[in-house]
């Protein structure tokens, strides 16, 4: 059997060609990049500096940080206030998001290389819809228009009241307040469903990107269709596509502020009330900009760490 020009066995077939790992990333810094570096810090202080003189603003941000911890009225202990409670919200998005489009993402994908045509059509007018529509319209649209016909169906609110206390405790750690649960959940149906599109189409393309010789080969041994997609379809196209869904996932945490538009209490949200509350617009959207940072880039880590592990165990 020939695979890439090379005449190999047919077990020596489902194995793929092992990449060289990575370089191991290091700083060195050099004085050409600490220039840089003062020179960006000096620019951010001299454009502050100018916008206080401009616009005759003075930045205060004594009147803000009360937001993240309050003191309970009741118990006196310390607890979260709309800013924490907004960053919580959001992280909880943010991670059943990426569990649920990465779901909604392998199913369509499948369903886009699928041999049959109703699967295909599914799938293909599933992601032309959602990624044809400006994100702000699809929000709104599925808000107000989709979600009506199935939300009231389902009365989350009242069968987590049936619940017992202590269920409803746990449950309020994994997805917030009860008392909101309608609403956490049409904002992770609504992103899963937007960002799903695109992890379709990342899906799509991992998939074919595994040469079909691996599965001819495998299916040559006696395997199994199911078993050909789960043990040597899969690895190979979801480790091709790593870097891709690094990209999307962090952009879902971005686009959860998409859904302070219809009132969902994330971080955005709870910023805008801060901002009404103090009148101190410019501290509150600075600090909530360098949240959104500091999260975006922490995951970002996190992912290329795990990716360049992944390449030095194959």
């Amino acid at each position: 059997m020939y695979i890439e020009g090379r005449r190999v066995g047919v077990e020596n077939a489902l194995i793929p060609a092992r990449a060289a790992p990575p370089p191991a990333s290091r700083l060195a810094w050099n004085r050409l990049d600490l220039l840089w570096v003062v020179v960006g810090v000096a620019l951010l202080g001299a454009g502050m500096l100018k916008s206080q003189g401009a616009f005759s603003y003075r930045w205060d941000w004594s009147s803000v940080w009360p937001y993240f911890v309050k003191t309970d009225s009741l118990t006196g202990q310390w607890a979260p206030n709309l800013l924490l409670q907004g960053l919580m919200t959001t992280l909880r998005l943010a991670l059943w998001g990426m569990l649920m489009a990465t779901l909604v993402g392998l199913i369509m994908g499948w369903m886009r290389n699928h041999a049959r045509l109703l699967f295909r059509m599914v799938a293909s007018g599933y992601v032309m819809t959602v990624r044809n529509i400006p994100p702000v319209v699809f929000v709104f649209i599925f808000v107000y228009f989709i979600s009506n016909q199935f939300m009231p169906l389902l009365a989350l609110d009242q069968r987590v009241n049936a619940l017992p206390v202590e269920v409803q405790s746990f449950l309020s750690v994994l997805f917030g307040p009860m008392e909101l649960i309608n609403n956490f959940f049409l904002g992770l149906v609504c992103l899963s469903v937007f960002s799903g599109a695109y992890v379709t189409e990342i899906v799509r393309a991992g998939l074919n990107s595994v040469p079909r010789g691996q599965a001819e080969a495998a299916r040559s041994l006696g395997m199994t269709n199911l078993d050909i997609m789960i043990r040597v379809v899969w690895p190979q196209a979801l480790r091709n596509v790593l870097p891709s869904l690094t990209g999307q996932f962090i952009q879902l945490i971005k686009d959860s502020s998409l859904v302070s538009l219809v009132s969902i209490q994330e971080l955005s949200f709870m910023a805008q009330d801060v901002q009404v509350s103090t009148q101190r617009v410019f501290e509150v959207f600075v600090l909530t900009a360098v949240i959104y940072f500091f999260i975006c880039f922490s995951l970002s880590q996190v992912f290329a760490h795990l990716e360049r592990r992944h390449g030095r165990e194959h």
